[in-house]
């Protein structure tokens, strides 16, 4: 999966005097094996992607999320294969040398106690997804309250860090060894009975709070929900467009809501969140195809910039199983906005930055644009999900994850983007 370099690696200059000049993109230096499924299938220790926080104090470094682990959906109903069932949920601290990303350290997330996380789903109303987990031979496996479908990742002042997941959703606080200090959810259930609002348990499966960040002031963390809630369910909120958008504060653990609008809801969502200032941030907003695919090419993958100030705070103060009702209706059953209008409810305002599929050259192969930094010279940085080298082969296993581009596995990269014009 290492291998050598494709095109594209021509030096971006320096937007600011004596920042440092990145690639076009760094790839992944050698992932080890991770393991070998049962009909030959290599699992790559790539999985790095999900998120990404740049190190501050050296722009050659950047810590890198994993999700859950290399997985594939069951053929069964809700049943999901885990391609390692023992698989920790790791951050990697990666270095930028020579247009590679070289792994210095694996950071292993643990609970409170010490012991290691899995990926493994929650039990029954601590986040559950309704899945039936499975390991690679078909046997079931147990679920764990402590597991995380990691996800989003903040990299803070005093190098500890904070995750947020799409199970739960589950909002973790991790010292810079990867131990549990703090497990915040809308049930109650994690240290210190601070809570995440209780809406934000009918999250959809798999698609919980896929993006989170931290205000530059280092107070406030702001998540997004990577789709509509099914709420009241799935069927009710059926061509919906309305995502949450929430805040935390960390000192009050206060919390605030507001609605981001996707521009269609045939997307598989926002896969990120990217704070600009205390109100302004980015967000990355995209479709599941492959880039330069020749039978079904990806046709929307973009970044944009988008404003709290001026929108609606939708928050429920009885925090209600359902949240706000408006006229009867959730928030997600308004779906549009023209039905968010009616209601009298402003969403965010929103503008385009970036489209990987027009301004990255010669094309984004990828189909999973997962992570997404600011830099300090105001450069993007955006990271992507290769799925531990490997995609369901629909039989409960695995195939190679081919990038239809490249005809290679797909691998992790950075990609380093100059702006048009300055977000700052």
């Amino acid at each position: 999966m290492g291998g050598a370099l494709l095109a594209g690696c021509a030096k971006n200059d320096a937007a600011t005097p004596g920042a440092p000049a990145y690639p076009a993109y760094a790839e992944a230096a050698a992932p080890r094996v991770l393991a070998t499924a049962p009909n030959g299938t290599v699992l790559y220790n790539g999985g790095f992607g999900s998120a990404l926080a740049p190190d501050p104090n050296d722009p050659a470094v950047f810590y890198l999320l994993t999700d859950r682990g290399p997985n594939a959906a069951g053929v069964a109903a809700n049943s999901i294969i885990f391609g390692k069932a023992d698989f920790t949920p790791q951050i990697g601290k990666f270095r930028l040398k020579d247009n590679q990303l070289v792994l210095e350290q694996t950071i292993l997330l643990k609970n409170a106690a010490g012991q290691l996380l899995t990926g493994l789903p929650n039990p029954a109303g601590q986040g559950s997804t309704g899945e039936t987990a499975l390991d690679a031979s078909g046997q079931p496996l147990p679920t764990s309250p402590d597991g995380l479908d990691s996800e989003g990742l903040v990299l803070a002042a005093d190098g500890t860090f904070w995750v947020s997941d799409e199970y739960g959703p589950h909002l973790v606080h991790f010292d810079a060894a990867g131990k549990t200090i703090e497990r915040i959810n809308p049930f109650g259930t994690g240290t210190g009975g601070r809570r995440l609002p209780l809406v934000l348990a009918r999250r959809r499966p798999n698609r919980g709070m896929e993006g989170l960040t931290l205000t530059p002031d280092g107070k406030t963390l702001v998540g997004l929900m990577q789709s509509p809630l099914h709420n009241p369910s799935s069927a009710a909120v059926s061509g919906s467009t309305v995502l949450r958008v929430v805040t935390f504060d960390i000192a009050t653990a206060a919390t605030r809501q507001y609605v981001y609008l996707m521009e269609n809801a045939g997307l598989t969502g926002c896969s990120e969140i990217a704070a600009i200032t205390g109100t302004t941030f980015l967000a990355l907003e995209r479709d599941g195809l492959y880039g330069g695919s020749p039978t079904a090419p990806a046709a929307f993958k973009r970044v944009y910039k988008f404003d709290l100030a001026g929108a609606t705070e939708v928050s429920d103060g009885a925090d209600g199983a359902a949240g706000k009702l408006y006229g009867g209706l959730t928030l997600e059953q308004l779906k549009t906005p023209a039905g968010l209008a009616a209601a009298g409810v402003v969403p965010v305002t929103k503008t385009l930055v970036l489209d990987l599929l027009t301004d990255i050259s010669p094309v984004y192969p990828h189909d999973k644009a997962e992570g997404l930094a600011l830099l300090a010279n105001g450069q993007l940085a955006i990271s992507n999900d290769d799925d531990f080298g490997v995609i369901d082969n629909g039989q409960n296993g695995f195939a190679p994850k081919i990038l239809p581009a490249t005809g290679k596995v797909d691998v992790n990269r950075i990609y380093f983007v100059p702006l048009k014009t300055p977000l700052k």
